[in-house]
């Protein structure tokens, strides 16, 4: 990336990252202060004013905001400009009733144009690709982020959706698109149609940008094969910080890069919400540099993540997070055991034999917690299916430290997913 000419991409030294956060963070404390009724009772509370943030090292002394936050101001919450200014909302499912509202100004969508289409330029795009965007549209973010980013970008937008199978197989071969965006779960479904048809040889993919849901490694590649794409890359977003294309790992895949020229990015512990050392694993952060309609004071992601610290192969000096490991909100408590479901992906990961796919269920038995693992075998899995069971509840348990039940299925056995795939059925509470 380096010897490329940068269209969207900044070339920005640390201090020059440093010199902007400052910047960004002393104007958004004062818009929201003075903007937002919330934001100014909230950082009254906490005796501050605009005027106490002098350095970075203030941040510290912000207060958090959270997703309850957000549903407690619905319908239009954190909002720091006239309702006049506000051209577009966006919202994410709830599970209380309340969708999370953002709401954008006219310069909140250029900026979101801008941060997105240098996701496609470090993707390594051309305004020659064709990129088929199979997301939700419509209150989500997702279908209306990368359809801005592209067209900024100025690729050809496919804008297909989620679902579809059939419009989705007639796009790849009639119109050859170059580029699929979609969850993981999408890619890996499309991947299993297209061998399934027969038309590996007439699709012409060569990336899949991805994102939206935690995977693992195996589940990546598993759809970069069953594709033929030459590169993948996890895309980083969230409704409340603009939407997707926050951030996009490289060719390098040392990590995702993240604006930090945009917003500041901090990895907390998720009980004590004390930062935790660079490369530890903690919750996500994040406070935007220049939102305008609902900006953002160290709100709390809930994704689990690490930062990368050093510089990534590929040249481009913004600042890494990892993957997205999770969330801090999907952890279980099993047997007195806190459990992420991404410790059981890691499990899985290390069996050949294994898909990427894979369900936990919980049940109560005789007064105790019960938990079932069933994960799909591949097509050319040589080991014997009670055995691999065995194998693998054996490795839970040195991993974990719980008892499973592990139960091997056929491949294709899981139901399969247009969106994020639902890893957790928790059926203990059903009475």
């Amino acid at each position: 990336m380096a010897a490329k000419k940068r269209r969207f991409l900044p070339d920005l030294s640390a201090e020059q990252i440093a010199d902007r956060q400052l910047e960004g963070l002393k104007w958004t404390v004062g818009h929201a202060f003075n903007g937002s009724p919330f934001y100014r009772a909230r950082l009254g509370q906490a005796g501050l004013e605009p005027g106490d943030v002098r350095t970075l090292d203030d941040l510290a002394r912000l207060p958090f905001t959270n997703t309850e936050d957000l549903r407690d101001g619905y319908p239009l919450p954190l909002l720091s400009v006239p309702e006049k200014d506000v051209v577009r909302i966006h919202g994410s499912s709830g599970t209380t009733g309340k969708r999370k509202i953002l709401s954008y100004t006219q310069k909140d969508i250029e900026v979101w144009k801008d941060m997105f289409a240098r996701c496609y330029e470090l993707a390594g795009l051309s305004v020659l690709d064709r990129v088929q965007i199979c997301v939700g549209y419509g209150l989500w973010t997702a279908g209306a982020g990368f359809q801005l980013g592209c067209e900024r970008f100025g690729a050809m937008a496919v804008p297909v959706g989620p679902g579809l199978l059939d419009i989705q197989l007639q796009m790849l071969t009639d119109l050859e698109t170059t580029c699929l965006c979609s969850t993981a779960s999408m890619a890996l479904l499309l991947g299993d149609e297209v061998l399934k048809n027969g038309l590996r040889d007439r699709i012409r993919l060569k990336r899949v940008i991805f994102g939206a849901e935690a995977h693992t490694p195996k589940m990546r590649r598993q759809f970069e094969e069953a594709l033929g794409v030459e590169a993948s890359f996890d895309i980083a977003g969230m409704t409340e910080l603009y939407g997707p294309g926050t951030g996009l790992d490289c060719e390098a895949r040392q990590g995702i890069h993240y604006w930090a020229d945009l917003f500041i990015l901090e990895i907390v512990d998720p009980v004590t919400l004390e930062p935790v050392a660079p490369g530890e694993l903690g919750e996500m952060v994040v406070t935007s540099l220049c939102k305008e309609a609902s900006p953002l004071i160290r709100y709390r992601t809930h994704d689990l993540t690490r930062l990368i610290p050093g510089e990534c192969a590929c040249g481009l000096r913004m600042p890494r997070h990892d993957r997205i490991q999770g969330r801090s909100d999907d952890m279980f408590v099993f047997r007195g055991v806190n459990i992420y479901p991404g410790q059981v992906a890691a499990v899985i990961e290390k069996f050949a034999e294994l898909s990427s796919e894979y369900q936990i269920q919980l049940s109560r038995r005789g007064g105790l917690d019960f938990m079932a693992v069933r994960v799909e075998r591949k097509k050319d899995a040589a080991m014997d299916a009670s055995a691999l069971a065995r194998a693998v509840s054996e490795e839970i348990r040195g991993q974990i430290l719980v008892r499973s039940q592990v139960d091997i299925v056929q491949p294709g056995g899981l139901p399969r997913s247009f969106a994020k795939s639902k890893r957790v059925q928790d059926d203990r509470n059903q009475d």
